[in-house]
């Protein structure tokens, strides 16, 4: 099955579908929250734990806590006084490896390119 083109998804997708693409990047589109969720990667965790371990306030960390939850990414459950998280959509990893994967070949090609002037 041959992929679809970008401009072949964008005719296809309601106003509406795009809006939720687009509300899920930007959830994803601020280095602490990005954080959190490779923190998330290995198991579920409690607001002040995941506060230590990415070195921010509680307050900080549950704000973006619940700009990924209501972003469909993370899954919320009280336990006690505590409130837990896991990943309710493990998906936004591998988004997150492809971007990072180009950037990383792209900044490699950019050091291949410089190393070679410098030979020059």
């Amino acid at each position: 099955m041959k992929p679809r083109s970008a401009a072949a998804l964008r005719r296809t997708m309601s106003v509406e579908a795009l809006e939720l693409v687009a509300n899920r990047f930007r959830a994803i589109g601020e280095p602490l929250r990005l954080r959190i969720l490779q923190e998330l990667e290995q198991n579920d965790s409690s607001v002040s734990a995941l506060a230590e371990r990415v070195g921010s306030t509680q307050p900080n960390v549950s704000k973006h806590l619940k700009v990924l939850r209501d972003a469909g990414l993370l899954r919320r459950r009280q336990q006690g006084n505590s409130a837990f998280y896991s990943l309710a959509d493990p998906m936004v990893l591998e988004v997150c490896d492809i971007i990072c994967s180009r950037l990383r070949d792209g900044l490699k090609a950019q050091v291949g390119a410089l190393n070679g002037r410098a030979r020059a």
